[in-house]
C-alpha cells in the first residue's frame, strides 16, 4: 500500500517547511500530519516521511517510536491515555490503567472490538501536579 498527503496535507508540508532551517528539523510536525493524514503513522507512511524529508526511514522510525504520542497502528475513536511516570504512578496510575482496562475489557495497548476505545499507557501528559493523569478523546 503506497500512501501520499492529500493536496492541501501538501501544502501545509511546504509551508511547514518554510519554518525550519532544514527539512530534517520538520520531522515531529511531519509525522503529525501523518497521522492526522492516514489516522496513525504505519510503516508506509514513515518511508513516505523519510522521502519527504530526505533522510532514512530508520531516522523516521526512530522518532515515531520514541514519542509516545504518534500511533503506530490503529487506534480506537475514542483514544484513552494514561500517564504512567512518577508522579502519576506514585499516585495510583496503575490502579487506574487496571480500572480503566477491566472496565473496557481490553489491555492497555488494544482496542475494544467495536473499535470505539483504545487504552494506552502514556509517558508524562504535563500535568504531573494533577496527577494521577487521564487523557481521553479523538485521535491526534
Amino acid at each position: 500500500m503506497s500512501v501520499a498527503f492529500s493536496e492541501s496535507a501538501r501544502r501545509e508540508f511546504d509551508r511547514l517547511l518554510t519554518r525550519y532551517p532544514d527539512k530534517e528539523a520538520a520531522i515531529l510536525p511531519t509525522l503529525y500530519i501523518a497521522q492526522r493524514e492516514f489516522g496513525y503513522v504505519s510503516d508506509d507512511a514513515i518511508v513516505y516521511v523519510a522521502e519527504l524529508l530526505g533522510v532514512t526511514p530508520a531516522r523516521i522510525e526512530g522518532v515515531a517510536t520514541f514519542y509516545t504520542m504518534y500511533n503506530r497502528k490503529p487506534v480506537g475513536k475514542y483514544h484513552v491515555q494514561i500517564c504512567r511516570n512518577i508522579s502519576c504512578s506514585l499516585l495510583g496510575a496503575e490502579h487506574l490503567i487496571e480500572h480503566v482496562s477491566k472496565k473496557l475489557g481490553i489491555r492497555p495497548g488494544e482496542t475494544t472490538p467495536d473499535g470505539k476505545f483504545t487504552l494506552t499507557k502514556a509517558e508524562c501528559l504535563g500535568s504531573c501536579g494533577t496527577a494521577p493523569v487521564i487523557a481521553a478523546g479523538p485521535p491526534r
